[in-house]
């Protein structure tokens, strides 16, 4: 049956064929129309012996399914689990991992650095004597609260310029960190 296919897509079977107002029945012989019929009816026997045979194989294949205790819920959970293991073998997967985690790792250590300025800075307070003798309003007038909020807007400056205008470089990530932890350090410093 495959060769007779393959000779049908052959490209030296295939010809254009030319539209006559004369149809296709007056143009062939009463023999030649009861050989197309012919062949007609055996492909149509033959399809509709495949669907058969189709048809018992997939009630085999249930059958073992529901023997070996596969239902509709446990293939769902093959397939999406056999789908998650493909596509974390991709290439794209795994590069996307690795940037997604060494942003993680870098944006951890950047927090962690104002994290531990914050926590000094709250230190360098001496916050028992402030809640007894200083209200709020005067708090925020004080020249450390003064230096620690120029501090924390400076550092959100300069994360925010050089992420949303990167260097001229194209600094990485590292380097914007990098240079917002200098500048932090340099304006402590200066302190």
């Amino acid at each position: 049956m495959e060769k007779a296919s393959e000779g049908l897509l052959d490209p030296d079977n295939l010809h254009e064929v030319s539209v006559d107002p004369v149809s296709p029945q007056d143009a062939m012989t009463e023999a030649e129309q009861e050989e197309l019929r012919e062949e007609l009816n055996k492909l149509e026997e033959e399809v509709a012996t495949l669907r058969q045979v189709l048809g018992a194989k997939e009630l085999h294949i249930a059958e073992i399914k529901r023997k070996l205790g596969v239902g509709p819920i446990g293939e769902l959970r093959q397939n999406l689990t056999k789908g998650w293991q493909d596509m974390q073998s991709t290439n794209a997967y795994k590069k996307t991992q690795e940037t997604l985690s060494q942003a993680g790792q870098k944006t951890t250590a950047a927090l962690g650095t104002v994290s531990s300025a914050i926590s000094r800075k709250l230190g360098d307070m001496n916050y028992a004597s402030m809640r007894q003798s200083i209200s709020m309003p005067v708090m925020r007038n004080s020249p450390t609260f003064k230096s620690f909020e120029e501090r924390v807007e400076n550092t959100v400056y300069n994360l925010k310029s050089k992420v949303v205008a990167p260097s001229p470089t194209g600094g990485t990530f590292e380097e914007v960190l990098n240079s917002t932890a200098n500048a932090s350090r340099e304006s402590g410093g200066g302190n």
